[in-house]
């Protein structure tokens, strides 16, 4: 039997810390990957620091704005999530 998921919140940590790992092995700013993906700077930096919950279609923009395939990005998120 597998052990049960991560709560929310440990899950959007834990996207939040792979999305800023990547964009600064990338160079970017918040700034820079907001305006790749389309998006407001505030909102990268709370879904950054975990404090939204980006949809479906939101964490695919900034997928493709890190040039990140999205299997990858989600692998690195429960890799990160198995960790803690």
């Amino acid at each position: 039997m597998s052990p049960p998921p991560p709560d929310q919140d440990e899950s959007l940590a834990a996207l939040g810390r792979v999305v800023s790992q990547v964009r600064k092995e990338a160079g970017l700013t918040q700034e820079e990957l907001a305006r790749r993906a389309g998006l407001e700077e505030a909102d990268v930096g709370r879904i950054e620091s975990g404090q939204r919950n980006p949809t479906w279609g939101t964490v695919r923009k900034i997928s493709y704005a890190l040039d990140l395939p999205l299997p990858e990005l989600i692998r690195r998120v429960e890799a990160l999530e198995r960790e803690a």
